[in-house]
């Protein structure tokens, strides 16, 4: 499956944790980051909206290799209707938004488990939300940002997971609120304009959806993706009790290079390098120190950073990816931010990435990108 989203804003182990919750607070090992340096992998099992159309599931040995590798975190980006039960034949309505599947969601709770049973911490993410995607292919019947419905079906949905987890510790689980948020004309085209979330619209929910986690315990460590899909601080939320996460895809020319879903024109687009002239601009590690200084500067203000999705998608040069890649690790990890690759095996992935440029490593029958792997195993 490609990776279905464009950073519009761009162009295109670890630590020790102690308490979290309400007044959460973390040991980093590595700098002053509140969050953990956690590093690992997104995991794509409910990805879909269609449970027909899922990925095949993640297994135990491949989390025993994440474990064995280094890594101590998975994001799981779910979509809601992938654990609902409803007529698929017709757009869902707003009623129907409440039919939790419990057979679905025990899946989702084995993948948790079985994460949890190699050390590896679990962030929940709602790819998907009642209202809102920065991806199009499922009709979302109202608009997380504006009707008040919307917001309280997402409420109860993370109501709903802290609930299930109540009695898991925030070493082990955490809550990203809502993947890439944006302001959209048409919460069903994706390519409609696009612009930021108004800050107090954003608190608001952030305010809602917090008191709905936890309700259940108020220990529960939450996480905010960043605003303009991910790639913007959002100040307005950084005196509440929750971590940001951002994104490494800056600059998009290199992380989607030639991807259909996010360039009209793929045939004519400059050779990505790195560093180099790549089109009308330089591409170089201070272009990205430049990028990144803002979520520096909100660890130096005591909120917690994370690094949720990162990558690059394969038709990007393996040599460029790896150099670009490199800074980027580099960048985060000597400010003590972790950081979580999308995806684990798929087109962005350690294995089976399909790129036409690696030699691949035989793993245990799949094809394993090793200078990839021992790159993000540096960090």
């Amino acid at each position: 499956m490609h990776r279905r989203t464009f950073i519009k804003n761009t162009g295109a182990a670890g630590a020790v944790a102690i308490t979290a919750g309400a007044g959460f607070s973390f040991i980093n090992q590595n700098a002053k980051n509140k969050l953990p340096k956690w590093k690992g992998f997104n995991l794509l099992d409910f990805f879909s909206p269609d449970p027909a159309s899922s990925r095949k599931p993640t297994t135990e040995e491949q989390f025993k290799w994440m474990s064995d590798w280094g890594f101590d975190f998975v994001r799981i980006p779910m979509a809601y209707p992938a654990y609902l039960k409803f007529d698929r034949s017709r757009n869902i309505t707003p009623e129907e938004v409440y039919q939790i599947d419990e057979q679905a969601v025990d899946r989702i709770d084995k993948l948790v488990t079985t994460a949890h049973k190699y050390n590896i911490h679990v962030s929940l993410n709602l790819h998907r939300a009642p209202g809102y995607c920065v991806n199009a292919g499922f009709q979302e019947p109202y608009n997380l940002w504006t009707d008040q419905k919307a917001l309280d079906a997402f409420c109860f949905h993370w109501n709903m997971w802290a609930k299930r987890y109540k009695n898991v510790s925030a070493k082990n689980i955490s809550f990203d609120l809502l993947n890439e948020p944006s302001m959209r004309e048409d919460m069903n085209d994706q390519h409609s304009k696009r612009s930021s979330v108004p800050g107090a619209v954003y608190r608001k929910l952030a305010i809602a959806a917090s008191e709905a986690i936890r309700k259940e315990n108020s220990m529960h460590l939450i996480i905010a993706d960043g605003n303009d899909v991910g790639s913007s601080v959002i100040p307005e939320i950084a005196d509440l009790d929750i971590g940001q996460s951002c994104r490494g895809y800056h600059p998009g020319i290199i992380s989607h290079y030639k991807a259909p879903w996010a360039m009209k024109d793929t045939e004519n687009v400059p050779e990505p390098k790195w560093p180099g002239q790549v089109g009308d601009q330089y591409l170089s590690r201070a272009m990205l120190e430049k990028y990144y200084k803002p979520w520096i500067d909100l660890v130096g203000k005591g909120v917690g950073v994370h690094c949720g999705e990162c990558g690059c998608w394969n038709k990007t040069p393996h040599a460029v990816f790896l150099a670009w890649f490199g800074d980027v690790l580099d960048i985060l990890s000597s400010n003590g931010i972790g950081f979580s690759l999308w995806e684990f095996a798929g087109d962005f992935g350690v294995l089976d990435s399909r790129r036409d440029d690696v030699a691949y490593e035989d793993w245990h029958g799949h094809k394993l990108d090793r200078k990839l792997l021992t790159l993000m195993m540096k960090y």
